[in-house]
């Protein structure tokens, strides 16, 4: 049931998220309403323009309202900017979650006769990197995710959101380019820190960065040709709930996943072979052979381990010496024939 005026008077519901009475009062009005300059929201709430933007700059200072492309005040879907706030507050915030509920229905019902509301462009670091947060914190059973090895949108799938989520059961599917293994921060990121429920694969490229939560919201990096930078004020955005371009990612996602290569992370078990029991690599020899076959150098495997370049030799010897085989592409073979890499 949507808000009526009497209900916007309500009162401070969400002091406890730091909005005072006037700023929940336009925060609940751009709801209703939609894109507004500060001009008509002053107008329309019969306040005073300084006291309208002051509310606007606080909203977008906690990330529930933003400017549009061409200048206009807009909020973000409640649940998005209100649910990462009350994971944090859940135990004090029993009635603020109820309010965030019925502003998430008012939105939907406002936004549902204009089509172009199920996207959403979010431009600005600090932004692009709140939502990827609020997607991770608001995630209830999986996030998908294509990294590519350099780009001017912030981490993907890192840090206390990631923890948050996995702890919560969130299972996470991760393809990164193979560029990524040669980085500074590579090592660290197939390391033991790296989520052990968390799947991760390997290939040559990735078309775009992507990140997908539940199968019904993808974000994608979006640039504008001619756009001017300064204007933009940094790297942009795309949010999506509109099925059509969710569906497409999921085909998208699927496709690159099937072709990529699994990397064997610290701390993964070897497989034991049927009948006798046999001598098996141990784990980090598999994450040596993981590497080895995505294409990786044993001077690119070394550093990214943090091993002697002789080391990563010997090792793989004793992998040959254990499939008993001459070559590595044999190697490759029987590691694939005897469930190493499973």
């Amino acid at each position: 049931m949507l808000y009526s005026s009497d209900d916007c008077e309500g009162g401070d519901v969400l002091g406890i998220l730091g909005l005072d009475e006037s700023t929940e009062r336009v925060y609940r009005e751009l709801v209703l309403a939609g894109p507004c300059s500060v001009d008509a929201l002053a107008v329309r709430l019969g306040l005073g323009r300084a006291s309208v933007a002051e509310a606007v700059e606080a909203l977008e200072d906690k990330s529930l309202a933003n400017r549009n492309p061409v200048g206009l005040v807009q909020t973000a879907p409640p649940q998005l900017a209100l649910g990462a706030l009350l994971t944090a507050q859940r135990h004090a915030l029993g009635q603020a979650e109820l309010t965030a509920a019925a502003l998430e229905e008012a939105y939907h019902a406002a936004s549902a006769q204009n089509a172009h509301e199920l996207v959403q462009v979010v431009i600005g670091a600090d932004q692009v990197l709140q939502r990827l947060e609020y997607l991770q914190l608001n995630a209830e059973s999986e996030l998908l995710a294509l990294v590519q090895a350099r780009v001017e949108i912030p981490a993907t799938c890192e840090g206390e959101a990631e923890s948050v989520a996995v702890q919560r059961g969130v299972r996470y599917r991760v393809v990164i380019e193979r560029a990524g293994l040669d980085g500074p921060q590579s090592a660290q990121s197939l390391s033991a820190d790296v989520p052990m429920s968390e799947q991760l694969r390997v290939v040559e490229t990735v078309p775009t960065k992507m990140v997908i939560a539940d199968r019904n919201t993808v974000m994608l990096p979006l640039s504008l040709p001619g756009l001017d930078r300064s204007a933009a004020d940094g790297p942009m955005a795309l949010i999506s709930r509109a099925p059509g371009l969710v569906n497409a990612m999921l085909g998208l996602f699927e496709t690159i996943w099937q072709r990529a290569l699994p990397v064997r992370k610290n701390g993964d078990e070897a497989v034991a072979a049927d009948g006798p029991r046999q001598a098996l690599p141990t784990p980090l020899d598999l994450r040596i052979l993981s590497l080895l076959l995505v294409g990786a150098t044993d001077a690119a495997i070394a550093k990214q381990l943090g091993l002697g370049l002789r080391t990563v030799q010997r090792r793989v010897a004793h992998m040959m010496e254990l499939a008993e085989v001459s070559t590595r592409l044999q190697l490759g073979w029987q590691a694939h024939e005897r469930g190493w890499l499973r």
